[in-house]
């Protein structure tokens, strides 16, 4: 059935986020994070296209999320290890477990596994094994691929978070050549905008593919990727003293044209949007009105006269300017798009 709500993805635009960061990564390769369905936009859509452009490491979270690409046949590695109930996907040999503990690690040498990378925790006391557990031999032995970590507070300019970077980035290099890794991978979207000191061998972007900056030094590289569009389906008059939407939290002070669209917080525009999120029609800007509901907004649309039951409108959705006006960070805004979408790459 054709939906009333759709994404545009702009294909160019991915391909040339991509390529930008390739440049900013200097000699290491660039890889792509593509956990969460390619950050809400499709994974195998997202893959495809920066396959083409170039890319040959992907990362995802979950075997699932493996599988799901295993028919594109391009190295993929699972970034939450492996549990028991995992291993006949993992021995199947379609993606490469990041092992992050010695329980992990012991599971996989018992069942002759083959390549695979191993996360190490350098301060983030998240996934991974400690630097000395590594220099003490617990990796003896294992086929790694990729060695790698990630930085806790790249995105961040304070001094704490400089300084906290930088501990990281001295313990990880610290191991260089003491496990026989082929590679060694540190940045993320923000880490690769921390310099090339961090990129070694192996970056693995994913906020920034999708048309999020981290670091305010990165905006002007990073095009916008995901255009959401919603259909009316109505128009209505509101005449001055009433009220719009759940709680009545906007009254009209004088009559005012609406248009009520195909879009709610089931769909990931949350109720943070309400009374600051925006749409346009044909170069219009359609403020929101009242509280965002679970499948309907109300736009403000008495500036557009021709605006109609079923045509469409943009959803403002600037990554950037949208986190600012709802307090959501660009990660929320992009993977809380649902299923509810029809995607279109263009």
């Amino acid at each position: 059935m054709p939906a009333p709500l759709r994404l545009r993805l702009d294909s160019e635009a991915l391909v040339h986020n991509w390529r930008a960061l390739d440049r900013l990564s200097g000699r290491a390769a660039c890889g792509a994070a593509v956990k969460a369905d390619g950050y809400g936009l499709g994974a195998t859509g997202v893959v495809e296209r920066l396959a083409a452009a170039g890319c040959r490491d992907f990362f995802v979270a979950t075997w699932s999320e493996a599988q799901a690409l295993a028919p594109l046949g391009l190295p993929v590695s699972v970034l939450h290890g492996v549990r028991p109930e995992d291993m006949p996907a993992a021995m199947a040999g379609f993606a490469r477990p990041v092992l992050n503990t010695a329980q992990q690690i012991a599971r996989w040498r018992e069942a002759g596994g083959g390549a695979c990378d191993v996360m190490v925790d350098t301060g983030m006391n998240r996934l991974g094994v400690s630097p000395d557990k590594v220099r003490g031999g617990l990796l003896d032995g294992l086929a790694i691929e990729t060695l790698m970590s990630h930085l806790a507070s790249a995105d961040e300019d304070t001094d704490a978070a400089r300084a906290m970077s930088e501990r990281q980035r001295a313990t990880f290099a610290e191991l260089t050549g003491v496990t026989g890794a082929r590679r060694m991978s540190l940045a993320n979207s923000a880490g690769i905008g921390l310099g090339t000191d961090y990129t070694f061998d192996l970056t693995r972007p994913g906020l920034a593919l999708y048309g999020g900056a981290p670091r305010a030094e990165m905006a002007a590289a990073i095009r916008q990727v995901v255009f959401p569009e919603a259909q009316v389906l109505q128009r209505r008059s509101v005449r001055a003293g009433e009220s719009v939407g759940y709680n009545a939290t906007w009254t009209a002070t004088e009559d005012t044209e609406v248009a009520v669209v195909n879009l709610g917080y089931a769909d990931g525009y949350r109720r943070a949007f309400s009374g600051v999120g925006s749409a346009s029609f044909r170069d219009h800007r359609l403020p929101v009105l009242g509280r965002v509901s679970m499948d309907l907004v109300i736009l403000q649309c008495s500036a557009s006269e021709g605006l109609e039951e079923e045509d469409w409108v943009g959803v403002s959705y600037d990554l950037a300017a949208q986190s600012t006006a709802t307090g959501l960070s660009a990660y929320e805004l992009l993977t809380g798009l649902g299923n509810r979408y029809a995607r279109s790459w263009v």
